[in-house]
């Protein structure tokens, strides 16, 4: 009886190991995302803010809020796209 208890608790182990390792993968996929989700909207608004109030000077940093904005929309995406193909 114990002969097979070894393996099985072996087994046991390997497979939680994996799981909780897919979860934690996961877990920091999302995290990212979300994340990257903030910056972009921090990146949107000072866009926003920086054409609402001065719209005459400075106009080179409204477009590189916009880019930004847009390139960290699609690291939030991205990295959102890659938690749902964890395995």
């Amino acid at each position: 009886m114990s002969a097979s208890l070894l393996p099985a608790l072996w087994r046991s182990i390997v497979v939680t190991v994996r799981v909780l390792w897919r979860v934690t993968r996961q877990l920091f996929h999302e995290a990212t995302g979300a994340l990257f989700a903030v910056f972009a909207a921090y990146g949107a608004f000072a866009a926003w803010r920086q054409w609402k109030y001065h719209p005459a000077q400075w106009q080179w940093i409204t477009g590189i809020a916009v880019v930004y904005a847009i390139m960290m929309a699609a690291f939030a995406f991205g990295a959102f796209r890659r938690a749902r193909r964890v395995r």
